[in-house]
């Protein structure tokens, strides 16, 4: 063992080149892969963990408390295929009478429940304790944050009930209530629905969760059941921005795994095949034929060891941003954002395994040759077709150095093959990123205002600090389309409504005063709403209750109901919202009041004077700029960039390889070649030459993939809908670059190798023979 840990570690000293290269293949694929497969985990895995940790409820199912009796709910928990249930709690809407920090303004809930405990939701303590007694309230927050300075032992009072003291703060990941009292509590708050909390032994998947629901409430009055909110459609809340980006991360996680295969096989058995020579050389000191195939294991395992080391911390270091940037927002309760330990694992140990594997099937082929074959195989291949191809070359016009560099790729087909199929997914990705960068710059313009800075002014809400509008909701918004440099003001009320016949909970944003003109851009089909009973919503939104543009749909807060119809279908959007007009909200809550003001300032505005004033004529209003919606655009973008720089470095290393081999075996050829005259600048011309060829093969194979990529990839991307105009991104005079992108790969890997075999000396090259 001794003996083949010091050849292996002298092979190491001695190709120091060959090793570095290896090593940065190695680190490079192992931030890709880890890259996207912690994404993959931080987005299943986290809630699911945290939401089993609570015992969460598969099923949260609210009951017309007029239709249906608790006994009658009691009864389905011992439904066959209930695993277990919670309930019957009664449960009231009711809404603030005043503002509380941290709190909304719209619809809240409040269900009656003795204790945190039982066998379904059981809400973690962010600060204070449970409800003992009537005129005491718990608050649901939907983070696991610190609670807000001063709101425990502050008063909530309700609208047409008591006023009640806070004693805690909870968590839950089922979300099954804005707040908790006492059962006793309950009847002051004039409940009208009851709640009952759902486990099942099969629930796998969300047919099988609404077969399960259907068959414990089986035989319950009809129109008893008027609510549900599933597991599935919380998981999707919480990780629906990072699921936006999956599909990009995803398929360049394929892809980088595809080159790394590609160009670690390439490598690994270039630099074993290479070392023939080397190997006939310990087989004739005497080491046995399983000693060598340790050797050269070894030599290879040793920098890929590091080379993962490394690539893993990198990766590491990179998915902090990565995963901040995808679950920006996300209302995640108990759930650690964070990547599992087997992913880094699989950085650690896949990729060195893999390199074993590469390295395996050359080693046990050098563990059958003989000593005098090994050692005479270290030269050149002389095939019968590559030396019939050279000659076929060497009598057309082409310069002497491009036709033997044409020829030199046939000389060892299988490495050939490897380094164009990494150049071939090079050149893919160039393109998809190209592709994606336009589709997604398009899309950032689409949420652009046309003119002038955006200001978003909330009305009694500024993080933990909180001061009440002096100002009414009218006079809010005329102050601020007096104030100089407002150009348009409008005001959007945030409330929960539901939808008549559909169970998924739902929110809507309705919005009254002047009309972005630029609002059209944020269209994927239809228009925007202008009018009375007009709506729009996102694809998501729309998928998950089977609506379409053109269909008519009943709206319902607090008993009162209004008919709308789907005008618009936007480009993307949070699945939970539809967006309509204040007209329509007025038929449902008359006294609404808007939460947040939207200003467009003229051009050259100064925005701190404007927002200085806004807090000088009233504390209680809060301005701050205006997402311009690229956060999205510039996520995915940087995305790309990123593992495009990174597959094309691992590319441009391939070739690089292929080349240094090529060198170091056609020594003798080189040698002979320089001896009748071949010039330094020939020498490079001739190995340029020979990737170029390949690069420009793969190239015009890998735009056309490129381009399939990208339109499969921009189609099926479930929250955003981009138009038509956003996924038409390609013309000729950027196909045509594109065209080089594979020799562009090809030359910069082939470049280095290929100057370094130039400046050889015919006696450096004899004597190394």
């Amino acid at each position: 063992m001794s003996a083949v840990w010091r050849a292996a570690r002298a092979a190491v000293k001695r190709r120091r080149l060959q090793t570095v290269v290896i090593g940065l293949v190695v680190l490079c694929s192992t931030t890709t892969v880890l890259l996207a497969l912690g994404l993959l985990d931080a987005v299943s895995n986290p809630f699911d963990k945290a939401f089993e940790q609570q015992r969460g409820a598969q099923a949260t199912v609210v009951f017309d408390a007029g239709r249906v009796t608790p006994g009658q709910l009691a009864d389905t928990a011992a439904r066959p295929g209930v695993q277990a249930a919670a309930g019957p709690f009664d449960r009231a809407t009711t809404r603030l009478a005043e503002r509380v920090p941290g709190l909304g303004d719209g619809v809240f809930q409040v269900v009656g429940r003795a204790d945190p405990g039982g066998p379904v939701d059981r809400p973690a303590l962010v600060g204070g304790r449970w409800a003992a007694a009537p005129g005491e309230i718990v608050l649901n927050q939907e983070t696991s944050h610190p609670v807000l300075p001063g709101l425990l032992g502050s008063k909530v009072r309700l609208t047409d009930g008591p006023e009640l003291t806070v004693v805690g703060v909870y968590t839950s990941m089922s979300g099954s209530a804005d707040a908790w009292a006492v059962p006793e509590q309950m009847a002051a708050l004039h409940p009208t629905a009851r709640q009952m909390l759902y486990r099942f032994d099969s629930a796998g998947t969300e047919q099988e969760l609404d077969r399960s629901l259907d068959r414990a409430t089986e035989g319950l009055p009809a129109g008893a059941r008027t609510a549900v909110n599933t597991s599935f459609v919380l998981e999707r809340a919480f990780s629906a921005s990072a699921k936006a980006y999956l599909p990009f991360m995803g398929l360049f996680g394929v892809l980088g795994l595809a080159v790394s295969v590609l160009i670690v096989g390439n490598v690994v058995s270039g630099a074993v095949v290479s070392g023939f020579r080397h190997i006939g050389v310990l087989k004739a000191l005497g080491f046995t034929p399983n000693q060598v195939v340790g050797v050269y294991l070894t030599m290879v395992s040793l920098p890929a060891v590091v080379g993962a080391a490394l690539g893993t911390a990198l990766g590491a270091a990179l998915a902090e941003p990565v995963l901040r940037v995808a679950f920006q927002g996300v209302m995640r309760g108990t759930a650690e954002i964070g990547i599992s330990p087997w992913v880094y694992l699989v950085g650690l140990l896949g990729l060195p395994v893999l390199v074993l594997l590469a390295a395996l099937v050359p080693a046990l082929r050098a563990h059958r040759l003989p000593a005098a074959r090994a050692i005479s195989a270290g030269s050149a291949p002389r095939s019968g077709r590559a030396l019939r191809v050279q000659q076929w070359l060497g009598g057309t016009r082409l310069p002497r150095a491009v036709s033997l560099g044409l020829g030199q790729p046939l000389a060892r087909p299988a490495r050939t093959a490897l380094t164009m199929a990494a150049i071939l997914l090079g050149v893919v990705t160039v393109t998809l990123t190209t592709g994606l960068t336009s589709t997604m710059v398009a899309y950032a313009e689409a949420g652009k205002s046309e003119s002038g800075p955006r200001l978003a002014v909330w009305a009694g809400r500024a993080g933990f600090d909180q001061t009440e509008p002096k100002l009414t909701d009218r006079q809010a918004e005329e102050l601020l389309r007096s104030l100089p440099g407002a150009a348009r003001v409008s005001a959007d009320a945030i409330t929960e409504v539901g939808l008549a016949g559909y169970t998924q909970p739902g929110g809507g944003f309705f919005r009254r005063g002047d009309q972005d003109p630029g609002a059209a851009r944020q269209i994927a089909e239809g228009r925007m709403p202008t009018g009375p009973g007009e709506l729009a919503a996102s694809p998501t939104f729309l998928s998950r209750r089977g609506l379409s543009v053109g269909d008519r749909v009943t709206l319902q807060l607090d008993g009162r109901r209004t008919e709308a119809t789907v005008v618009g279908r936007t480009i993307d959007g949070d699945g939970r919202f539809l967006y309509s007009t204040w007209s329509t909200l007025a038929e449902l809550d008359p006294a609404a009041e808007a939460a947040v003001y939207q200003v467009q300032l003229k051009p050259g505005t100064d925005v701190q004077a404007y927002i200085d004033a806004v807090r000088a004529a009233d504390p209680g209003l809060y301005p701050q700029p205006a997402d311009d919606g690229s956060l999205p655009a510039e996520t995915v973008v940087s995305f790309a960039s990123v593992f495009t720089v990174l597959l094309t470095v691992v590319a441009c290393l391939g070739v690089f390889n292929t080349v240094l081999l090529n060198t170091r075996e056609r020594r003798r050829d080189l040698g002979m070649l320089k001896s009748i005259g071949m010039t330094p600048r020939q020498v490079t011309v001739m190995f340029v030459t020979s990737m170029a060829a390949l690069g420009l093969v793969a190239g015009l194979i890998g735009i056309p993939v490129g381009m399939v990529a990208h339109r499969l990839l921009v189609d099926h991307v479930g929250a955003i809908d981009f138009p038509a105009a956003m996924k038409d991104v390609w013309h000729l005079p950027g196909l045509a670059l594109l065209g080089l992108a594979g020799v562009a790969i090809a030359v910069l890997g082939a470049f280095v190798p290929a100057r370094s075999a130039a400046r050889l000396t015919i006696a450096k090259v004899l004597h190394n023979e």
